[in-house]
């Protein structure tokens, strides 16, 4: 007679590892830290924002930290209404948008051939390591300028984009990333009878979304704070781009070269309250773009092309 033997109740096993102290500690210690560097980070601005909503008395007796006194919002209301601030602007994002564009155009164009085999393309090493040294070595500030004169740029939008239209550090974190696209599905392309481009156009580029969308956030960033190429290239007033304007307000206030407008602005910017304010306006530009490529940033630039 076989007996059929009575389960015993296994005791329940608990999926939920626990924590030990010293893990615990690592990661109370861990969230301080981090929230001190945050915190060290954001301080200075949150100051800056302060200071353009203070009134001047409080401002000027250094009396205002973190926290508005005598709020007001006049310094704000006196810089949206100057001419030569939105000219500034103006020129600023058509620098951006232009100069974005050839950025990534250039970048694209050139990282797809490079990212290829040797037997693909020959003398691929050579051809890397001529725009590599191009990144160490440049040709001097003098030798630019005299080219920019000699072509006939200088004082034109086209001298503050053409000097960088392929960045060199950008072009070598988009060819590591084509790098990694699997070569079978550029033979499957090929095969189907489509070309280089089309297979650029629909293979590599949505797939190279987040290194695109990283690549074009450093692209917008360079040059929106660049201010010395305009001081050098731009001699009419109307057409230096934002930086180089607020650099003259800020820092370089030469009396000598100001016209009547600039000569009133620079008496009304004596004070902190109005150089703080300008330094907002600036700023939140480039804090409005961030959200859109968010998104792309989660997967990063390291990650790989084709997900599992």
């Amino acid at each position: 007679m076989t007996s059929i033997a009575k389960k015993q109740p296994r005791s329940h096993v608990s999926n939920h590892i626990k924590e030990s102290t010293g893990r615990k500690v690592f990661r109370v210690v861990n969230v301080i830290v981090l929230t001190a560097l945050a915190l060290v980070c954001l301080l200075p601005f949150i100051n800056v924002i302060a200071i353009s909503f203070s009134n001047s008395f409080y401002v000027d007796s250094n009396q205002v930290y973190f926290w508005p006194k005598g709020w007001t919002t006049s310094a704000y209301t006196y810089i949206l209404t100057r001419a030569s601030f939105w000219t500034s602007f103006r020129t600023s994002i058509i620098r951006v948008l232009l100069g974005g564009s050839l950025n990534l155009f250039f970048i694209i164009l050139t990282a797809y051939p490079l990212s290829k085999s040797n037997d693909k393309l020959h003398f691929r090493n050579v051809y890397t390591w001529y725009f590599f040294i191009t990144m160490l070595v440049s040709g001097g500030m003098i030798p630019n300028y005299l080219l920019i004169a000699k072509l006939g740029l200088r004082d034109s939008i086209w001298s503050l984009v053409l000097p960088g239209a392929l960045p060199v550090f950008n072009l070598v974190l988009m060819l590591n990333f084509f790098r990694q696209v699997p070569t079978a599905l550029e033979e499957a392309a090929l095969i189907d009878g489509a070309s280089h481009l089309r297979t650029l156009v629909q293979i590599y580029l949505p797939v190279s979304l987040p290194a695109i969308a990283t690549i074009t956030l450093f692209c917008i960033v360079s040059h929106w704070n660049a201010w010395f190429d305009g001081m050098i290239y731009i001699t009419t007033p109307s057409r230096v781009p934002m930086q180089t304007y607020l650099r003259s307000i800020l820092i370089d206030m030469n009396v000598a070269d100001m016209s009547a407008d600039d000569y009133e602005m620079y008496a009304m910017l004596a004070n902190r309250t109005v150089k703080c304010s300008q330094i907002i306006v600036a700023t939140i530009p480039i804090l409005c773009v961030y959200p859109f490529l968010q998104r792309y940033f989660v997967s990063g630039i390291v990650l790989g092309s084709v997900k599992g």
